[in-house]
């Protein structure tokens, strides 16, 4: 058994081979059990990050979790400059992240254990043109001072996490970001859908990861909320 800072978690094996971790107090795991490491590219990394055309860009992350899309996204960066802000209530003991299996190579995993052992709370070069601000905050109560291009949206289940899913979370969202900014998360629920479009977002339906049919990517067409 491991733990985050408040939480037991147990290290378990996706059906793509890479880790994901359960919560037995939530009764829910961190990623799809249908493949972690496809999950997050199929649901944050294709259709936020590579789908964005902007070359210095801010993203915010709600739910840093095991690091895996913060990490995703450094592998990924290509030549853009990027602003990573994570938030993360319950931070993973360094412990656990050491166990997870994300990185394929001796550098790959270099540089998620940089990701892991970069101090809380303030920012810090992860690599050139990217810097990470891992902020151990609840979304709920956070003041945003800056203005986000892609959001990750990365909660646990409406089912187990419902003030995360509420309109003002995400109306609070909407009016943190640019213009044409977007948010993606592996939630499709027609409520979500629909709560999202509430507070402004243009939302459309994409196909899921692998065990879901779809997702949903909204964007921020103007500046009002």
């Amino acid at each position: 058994m491991l733990k985050d800072k408040s939480r037991k978690v147990e290290l378990k094996v996706s059906a793509d081979g890479s880790h994901t971790l359960f919560v037995p107090e939530l009764d829910e795991h961190y990623h799809s059990v249908n493949g972690a490491h496809n999950e997050s590219m199929h649901v944050f990394i294709e259709p936020a990050l590579k789908h964005c055309k902007k070359q210095k860009i801010s993203i915010l992350e709600i739910g840093l979790g095991t690091g895996l899309n913060a990490f995703l996204t450094a592998e990924n960066q290509g030549n853009k400059s990027i602003f990573y802000h994570a938030l993360e209530k319950y931070p993973l003991e360094s412990s656990a992240a050491n166990r997870l299996n994300f990185a394929k190579n001796k550098e790959e995993q270099q540089l998620f254990e940089k990701l892991h052992q970069l101090p809380w709370n303030q920012e810090e070069e992860l690599q050139s043109g990217m810097t990470l601000l891992k902020d151990e905050n609840d979304l709920t109560s956070l003041t945003f001072l800056r203005k986000y291009d892609l959001v990750y949206f990365d909660a646990f289940a409406p089912e187990v996490q419902p003030e995360m899913w509420r309109e003002s979370i995400f109306r609070k969202i909407y009016e943190s970001m640019n213009t044409d900014g977007i948010l993606t998360t592996y939630c499709a629920k027609g409520v979500v859908r629909r709560t999202m479009q509430a507070v402004g977002f243009t939302v459309e339906r994409l196909p899921g990861p692998k065990g879901k049919r779809e997702m949903l990517r909204a964007i921020k067409k103007n500046t009002t909320a």
